[in-house]
């Protein structure tokens, strides 16, 4: 009886609603359709643990060597594209005469190439040599809140290994004057974001990811206190660690125009023009323009042209110069082998110009 009962309800129901589907539909005039039901949100994804961001971080940085002669400064990379193409901070290779990369996943070695750079943002491009089918890094399109827990990853120390510093977002757009632990240069950074990660020397480059492994910042600055009495990186009088990274998306604005082939006052692209010189703006005999030529290279452009020290670059390539950073932005928009004219002031005030022909040189 139960199944037979079952039938004779399958097959009733099924001729009502063949009954339903011809019947004429009666609509009330005024009344709107019913709204569709929507189907539930996803649940939100939920934070990864320390274990799953390590491995998914360390599988997309690699750990820079850029060599200055005798020295060499350690850095770190994110690796944005299969074929290579990797972000780290302009301070870690500025000055390099040779560049290779490791990938702590999976220990090959790459050789590395600079393609542009914007030394007011502390932002390099690298291309890794013969790279392919790397792991790329997820990158996020808005800021972090404050108060949302990242996590700084980098080569720390230089030990060649990727090591977390946990942390928090303290603030948005902070603007700082940081001291390049290998030179005591200082320089002036703006639209920095500001964490409590206790990142260290060699964490320059890396990742800052939030809690689901998605990079928010390039770490570029921080301090780090032994016994209190040593800080590394940063000037600060505070008892706290203190870092500082350069938003994503700003390091993303720099790799763009890299790519468009265009540099700019800040952006160089390509390889590094190098004249020879070294300047400084406060010239000794008083005078307030132009770049006094401090020392010149053996065998550089500069050298063979007949710059000496003690001469005053008064303009470049047409543009005047009255200052150090005029003539780096006007370097930065040169490649090598571009033919330009330098003129200058010498000692004795005879005014002098000659053309030079441009060479390679390491990243400025």
């Amino acid at each position: 009886m139960t199944g037979r009962s079952g039938s004779t309800l399958l097959v009733a129901l099924a001729a009502t609603a063949s009954l339903l589907v011809s019947a004429p539909a009666v609509v009330e005039v005024g009344t709107p359709p019913p709204a569709p039901v929507a189907a539930p949100a996803p649940p939100p994804p939920s934070p990864l643990s320390f274990e799953e961001l390590a491995t998914r971080t360390e599988s997309v940085v690699v750990n820079i060597d850029a060599r200055r002669g005798w020295s060499g400064v350690a850095g770190t990379g994110i690796v944005l594209t299969p074929d290579g193409v990797t972000l780290t901070n302009h301070h870690v290779v500025s000055g390099a005469t040779e560049i290779t990369a490791v990938s702590p996943a999976t220990g090959l070695i790459y050789d590395v190439a600079v393609t542009g750079y914007d030394p007011t943002r502390d932002i390099a491009v690298l291309q890794l040599g013969a790279a392919h089918d790397l792991p790329v890094a997820t990158l996020a399109d808005t800021p972090p809140e404050v108060g949302s827990l990242v996590t700084a990853f980098g080569n720390a120390d230089g030990g060649g290994v990727v090591v977390a510093a946990p942390g928090t977002v303290v603030a948005h757009d902070r603007n700082v004057v940081v001291r390049d632990s290998t030179d005591g240069s200082r320089h002036r950074l703006t639209g920095m974001l500001q964490t409590d990660a206790a990142i260290r020397p060699g964490d320059s480059g890396g990742p800052l990811v939030d809690a689901f492994g998605v990079v928010v910042g390039v770490n570029t600055a921080g301090s780090v206190y032994r016994d209190q009495t040593e800080t590394i990186g940063i000037d600060t009088s505070n008892e706290s660690p203190e870092a500082y990274a350069v938003p994503i998306g700003e390091a993303l604005d720099v790799l763009e125009q890299v790519r468009s082939g265009v540099g700019s006052d800040t952006v160089h692209v390509g390889p590094t023009p190098h004249l020879g010189v070294s300047v400084t703006t406060a010239r000794s005999d008083g005078g307030d323009r132009g770049a006094e030529v401090l020392w010149v290279s053996y065998g550089s452009p500069a050298y063979r042209s007949g710059l000496e020290p003690g001469f005053v670059i008064v303009a470049f390539d047409g543009v005047p110069v009255s200052s150090t950073n005029d003539l780096e932005e006007a370097l930065r928009r040169h490649r090598p082998g571009d033919r330009v004219r330098v003129e200058w002031i010498d000692e004795a005030g005879v005014t002098g110009s000659t053309d030079l022909t441009l060479e390679s040189g390491p990243v400025r």
